[in-house]
């Protein structure tokens, strides 16, 4: 619930109703609600990561910035990760996403568009379809790529 006042520490701050019904439907939505007694630091990384991107948003954003969100995370809290962000993004009420990856395989559901960078220039912009291809990744990671979908999501390996 601290994020209503963006804040994490001075614990003064008084809460409505409506702020504790939101905090209970977040916590929840994204599989947390049995953890809601613990302590930040008592949780695993993936339930870490879920609880920060909770807490982004209790605020309602218009956009949501990602900065490798399934770093770190073993495979199943990777795919539980990805599977709520996948379902986040496809609701026509959740903001703009934009996550930065070094790893096609965790592009979840619901995204659409890609921005390659290579040495701080772009490679590739815009629709899947046109950006995300075993040519961009090629000319991006300076290796031959092969690119793959398997249930609408990518998979990548060196050809």
């Amino acid at each position: 619930m601290t994020a209503a006042y963006s804040v994490t520490g001075r614990w003064t701050e008084e809460y409505e109703t409506i702020d504790e019904r939101r905090a209970q439907r977040v916590l929840q939505e994204w599989r947390l609600d049995h953890l809601a007694d613990r302590t930040f630091g008592t949780l695993s990384d993936g339930e870490q990561k879920r609880v920060q991107i909770a807490r982004s948003i209790m605020t309602d954003p218009e956009l949501l910035l990602l900065d490798e969100p399934a770093a770190s995370l073993d495979l199943g809290a990777r795919e539980e990760l990805l599977r709520l962000l996948g379902g986040y993004a496809l609701e026509a009420s959740s903001p703009a996403i934009i996550m930065v990856t070094h790893h096609v395989e965790e592009i979840p559901l619901g995204f659409t568009h890609a921005l390659l960078l290579s040495g701080g220039r772009v490679v590739s912009a815009g629709p899947f379809a046109e950006s995300l291809t075993a040519d961009t990744l090629t000319e991006t990671f300076g290796l031959p790529i092969d690119l793959g979908q398997d249930g609408g999501r990518f998979t990548a390996r060196a050809a």
